[in-house]
């Protein structure tokens, strides 16, 4: 008896069998896209008590947070706050690299030093609002405030854990 051999092409496989193939490939990689996309809407808390709602905000955060601490330091030692963010280089854990650019990644850094008062205004203003990009400001007395709706001042809510 002469066994019968089936033609597979040059795969191996039936034109049934590729399509079959190329159609889990494809379900596969949309399922893994969907995983991947799911895990980064998710925003994980650095620390308890952490009032950001995404990792834009949790660093732009933290940057005033430094901001603000170089400027204490720097008032202490100077007797007045900095009038430019370059001033602050090397004071605390504020580096020539975060005075440098106003540009901080889905946020902008706006510095308002007013001399005759010595006194100052820092803004953390995103690129794009939403729920996870919101405006935060502060100043001198150190309290950052938070504002969903419009770009943050001193009239604003102080930001508080969720």
């Amino acid at each position: 008896m002469a066994r019968k051999t089936l033609n597979r092409g040059t795969q191996g496989y039936t034109k049934g069998m590729r399509i079959r193939r190329a159609s889990i490939k494809a379900i596969s990689t949309l399922l893994l896209a969907a995983v991947v996309g799911s895990a980064q809407t998710t925003y994980q808390p650095k620390f308890k008590g952490d009032p950001a709602r995404s990792d834009s905000e949790a660093a732009a955060l933290g940057y005033l947070r430094t901001f603000l601490r170089a400027q204490r330091f720097y008032k202490k030692k100077n007797g007045h706050y900095a009038y430019a963010l370059i001033d602050l280089a090397k004071t605390g854990s504020f580096t020539r690299r975060m005075a440098s650019s106003t540009d901080r990644g889905d946020y902008t850094v706006k510095f308002h030093p007013h001399k005759d008062k010595d006194t100052f205004e820092i803004t953390m203003a995103p690129k794009q609002e939403d729920s996870t990009h919101r405006s935060f400001f502060s100043d001198d007395q150190g309290k950052i405030r938070v504002d969903e709706a419009k770009e943050a001042d001193s009239g604003s809510e102080i930001l508080k854990a969720d």
